[in-house]
């Protein structure tokens, strides 16, 4: 048991370590970086560590088309761990970013329709969220998609 928690807590880092490249503008090492470790974990790894990944493999992407499959991917894995039980708060906290990402992906690909409803379901779980970086973070870029996404 110890060895498998060491093995998570060293993913983690890894899949930290990415983001920190991803947030210093290296999106290409970032990139690749992420694709190593789902090559590793892949479609049945840990829902949390795919969850993670897939969501910042997300803003990786040149394509939004990839970019919606990736953030697909994360929102799958955080709702298996929904169907699991009542997720751990750091899986809570992600759906608001989660939708809001969902949102923005699919207002580029021109389908306001389907951007209004994960933009309707992140204002339902923007309570989540803490009065921090992140949460202030999150809640600008909701802010900025119901701006452009107009009235209905």
């Amino acid at each position: 048991m110890e060895q498998q928690k060491a093995s998570e807590d060293a993913l983690m880092t890894r899949i930290g370590q990415a983001v920190m490249l991803l947030h210093g503008g290296d999106r290409e090492e970032a990139r690749n970086r992420f694709g190593a470790i789902w090559s590793e974990i892949g479609e049945r790894g840990d829902a949390l560590h795919r969850c993670t990944l897939a969501h910042y493999m997300a803003d990786t992407q040149d394509d939004p088309g990839d970019e919606l499959a990736w953030d697909l991917r994360a929102l799958a894995a955080a709702e298996s761990l929904r169907a699991e039980g009542e997720p751990a708060p750091s899986v809570r906290a992600f759906y608001p970013s989660l939708h809001v990402s969902l949102a923005a992906d699919y207002l580029k690909l021109r389908r306001p329709g389907a951007a209004r409803i994960h933009l309707d379901r992140a204002r339902g779980v923007l309570d989540t969220l803490g009065d921090d970086g992140y949460g202030r973070g999150v809640r600008s870029a909701f802010q900025r998609l119901e701006r452009a996404l107009g009235p209905e």
